[in-house]
This record gives C-alpha cells, structure tokens and sequence, in this order.
C-alpha cells in the first residue's frame, strides 16, 4: 500500500469515528428532543427520487432537518412538554380570555396558524383533523390554571385551547406574543395529537420560538415592559439550545398586531 493511500485511509477512519462519537455524545443530553427524528436519508427514503433531486449538491448534514419540497413539509425536532401543560379541552380559536371570567389577557396580538404535513412515501399531503394544543405564559410571565411557588392560578385557563386542524392542515389561534420567566426564553408549547385509529394514536409536542430583537421591540411596550429586562435570551435556554433554531417564528406586523404560520411535517405511524 502506498503512502498517500495510507493517509488516505487513516483520515477516512478518523472521520468516520469522529462522527459515530458525536452522535453517541447527542443521545446523553436529558434535554435532548424527543421522538424520532428524521434523518436527510429518512427523507430522500420516504420522498423518493422528486426530493434527491431537490438536495443533491446540498450542505444539509445528516442530522439537520430541512424544508423538504414545500414550506409545509418542515420537519421539526420535538421538545420537552415541561410542567405547566393541562388537558383542559377548550375548544376554542381565540384563547386570550379566561372562560371563568371573561377577562381577557392584554399583549400585542399575534394571529398564529399551526400548518400540519403528513410524510409518506412519495409525497406530502396536509394533515386534517388533528388536535392541535397551544399554552403559553401571560405578558408578565403566568401561566394559567397551575400552583407555582410564583403564583396560583389554579381554576383560571387563559391562554389555552385547542383547534382540529382543516381539510387545508391548518388550525387557527388568536393570542397574545408570550411574555418571559426566570430561566426560560421567549417560548409558547404545541401538542399535537391524533385520534386512534385501531389501537394507534400519534402525539408530537414541542415549543414555538421568537428572534430576540423581535421580543425586544415589544417587550419595550406595556404590558411587558413593566416586569424589567428579561434575564434569558435564546442562547441562554438550555431547551432552546438542543433545536431551537429549527422552531423559530416569523411574524410579520399587521394592523391588528403580528401574523405568523408555523408548519409541520409529521411521519405518522
């Protein structure tokens, strides 16, 4: 064997083992997303020859999820549900108000449309009459209908609810832009679920997020601007830093407040 084919393998088995070690060092992280993910050859496998075309020549690593064919095929890594999520089972599109009261919850408004894909062999089709949950703090950093030792709201549920998604995969909310609370950025959960069919149902949570500068402009605003300067920003979540720059939200400004959708694409059992 000669020398340059020597050091050609040698480099080819050190790269191959550098990059079996930092998969195994991506599974030790507790705050990891959970669920399976997509990997690129997951995709090009269940989308066929149409996506290979569309990522040849890409810089796409293996573990990095990507638009695939359309803005709704988005596939998203999944994160904790964390502490604060209640199956309350509200119905309801605009979910500012408390139902007990009426009172509504102040903050610049944001219309969010949840996008839901299905990904199957050959193509991507939208996802219908899926639950879809969202929950998220107040302007000042509550959440609804739980004990903290910050607060207790137990009994209140604002800012809570659920749609079906459309015959188009979208479910429509009507809430406020979240506000912020000591070690946590700027963040509203999601669930999705499915009804059974037979004996499987399929479940996927994880959480929406915001640009910095984004939340800084209306944080700058009351109501948010009477709770001070926020003390996390999204590099300093440890949740948002295990794939939250692939959960990002993009609002744009409308006369009534922000607009934004957020697609998913799911692989359903």
């Amino acid at each position: 064997m000669s020398i340059v084919l020597l050091m050609r393998t040698t480099l080819l088995q050190r790269l191959l083992s550098n990059l079996e070690r930092r998969k195994q060092q991506q599974m030790l992280f507790d705050d990891s997303p959970v669920g399976r993910l997509l990997s690129r050859r997951d995709v090009l496998r269940l989308l066929g020859g149409s996506a290979a075309s569309l990522m040849a020549g890409s810089l796409i690593p293996r573990w990095t999820h990507a638009s695939i064919l359309s803005p709704a095929c988005v596939v998203r890594p999944q994160q904790t549900e964390g502490p604060y999520f209640v199956d309350e089972r509200l119905n309801r599109s605009d979910i500012r108000s408390d139902p007990t009261n009426g009172q509504i919850r102040t903050g610049t408004p944001l219309a969010l449309t949840v996008l839901l894909s299905q990904i199957s062999v050959g193509n991507c089709q939208p996802l219908a009459d899926a639950q879809v949950d969202i929950w998220h703090c107040d302007a000042l950093g509550i959440y609804s209908d739980v004990e903290d030792p910050r607060f207790n709201t137990v009994g209140q549920k604002f800012l809570r609810g659920y749609q079906l998604t459309d015959a188009r995969g979208e479910a429509k909310f009507l809430t406020i832009y979240p506000g912020w609370y000591q070690g946590r950025t700027v963040h509203i959960h999601v669930k999705v679920r499915t009804a059974p069919q037979g004996k499987r149902s399929f479940e996927f949570t994880s959480q929406i997020y915001f640009d910095d500068a984004l939340s800084d402009r209306v944080y700058a605003d009351a109501p948010y601007a009477t709770k001070g300067k926020r003390t996390a920003r999204n590099q300093d979540d440890g949740i948002f830093r295990r794939g939250g720059d692939q959960l990002m939200l993009a609002p744009t400004q409308t006369p009534d407040g922000l607009a934004a959708t957020f697609a998913i694409g799911l692989q359903l059992p």
